[in-house]
């Protein structure tokens, strides 16, 4: 038996990356699907090239709204099925700052998330984002907290019982944290039980009344 290789439907291959001679952010290659993505994600221009039409950026661009925009094409591009390469030196999420960018998308999505909230299961979800015990927000901070406040306590090499009051303040302030997850954790709880209510506006069914003896069965 004779075995064929599958046909595979990708779209063109796109390219972004930074032209040294002019320093603008271009790409290269695409559909005429990727171009519109490419516009109405990242702000991208159409320009001639001697090969045919192209993509940039306006002039004049700081570098961080450069890494911005290509990097929210980028995505854009990827999320609707197109091969891309980001050049590495403009995805935000790639270089030195892009754990913080990350974790800056995350916390507006999940800003997002609970102003979009339309049952309480997807309010306990956002607050399981925030609360749960090993990963959830809030004590993650406070592990943050409480080893900046043991750094910073071996640092001051104060005497014992001599702490200075805002280092002292940190300790109050993890456990603030601690209460404030243990609070939230209670919520969740209850929007998770909610969501499993049934429905008080639903009726059982009425019994069902015995039916009448005919007449001519009576006696």
């Amino acid at each position: 038996m004779t075995q064929t290789e599958p046909d595979f439907w990708v779209l063109e291959y796109v390219t972004i990356t930074k032209d040294p001679r002019t320093d603008l952010v271009v790409a290269i290659g695409g559909t005429e699907q990727a171009a519109d993505i490419l516009q109405q994600a990242g702000g991208f221009l159409t320009a001639p090239g001697p090969r045919g039409d192209y993509h940039r950026l306006p002039h004049g661009l700081p570098i961080e709204q450069q890494r911005r925009k290509a990097t929210a094409a980028s995505y854009a591009l990827l999320a609707a099925g197109h091969s891309v390469h980001l050049d590495p030196a403009l995805n935000t999420l790639a270089t030195p700052d892009g754990e913080r960018e990350a974790a800056l998308h995350y916390l507006a999505r999940l800003a997002e998330r609970a102003s979009g909230a339309e049952t309480s299961s997807e309010v306990a979800e956002v607050l399981t984002e925030i609360a749960a015990p090993v990963n959830g927000l809030l004590p993650l901070t406070r592990e943050v907290v409480v080893r900046a406040w043991i750094a910073a306590d071996g640092l001051q090499g104060a005497a014992p019982g001599e702490k200075p009051e805002p280092i002292a303040q940190l300790g109050d302030t993890a456990n603030s944290l601690s209460r404030a997850a243990h609070l939230i954790g209670l919520a969740r709880n209850h929007a998770a039980r909610a969501a499993h209510r049934p429905d008080p506006t639903l009726t059982a069914p009425s019994p069902a009344l015995p039916r009448a003896v005919p007449a001519a069965r009576r006696r």
